[in-house]
């Protein structure tokens, strides 16, 4: 199934009626170049799950040391996915295959 479409069926799934007024999904741009993809878990079937901390490419303090670099973790009930710019694909992916586990 289309990633895009998997990750609209995610999110259409947490809306009721009150999640989706404080909570969300936010995909942005990295200047270095990349992506940063921010998903609240709060109030989610997800929110109390480990996420298992994802870091390839990157050197001290979690700074890219290589061209192709991705960095995924849970923080303050935030899933966040950092990666290069071929990477969103894998970014959103890796998020959906980690709740598909636990839904």
């Amino acid at each position: 199934m289309d990633t895009l479409l998997q990750l609209q069926q995610w999110y259409t799934a947490q809306c009721d009626g009150d999640w989706e007024h404080q909570f969300g999904v936010h995909i942005e741009t990295l200047d270095n170049p990349g992506w940063l993809v921010k998903i609240d878990l709060a109030e989610t079937a997800l929110s109390d799950i480990s996420f298992p901390e994802v870091a390839e490419g990157l050197g001290d303090g979690d700074h890219p040391k290589q061209s192709r670099w991705i960095h995924c973790s849970v923080r303050d009930g935030v899933w966040r996915g950092a990666g290069d710019e071929t990477e969103l694909d894998r970014l959103l992916t890796m998020f959906l295959d980690w709740a598909a586990k636990h839904a």
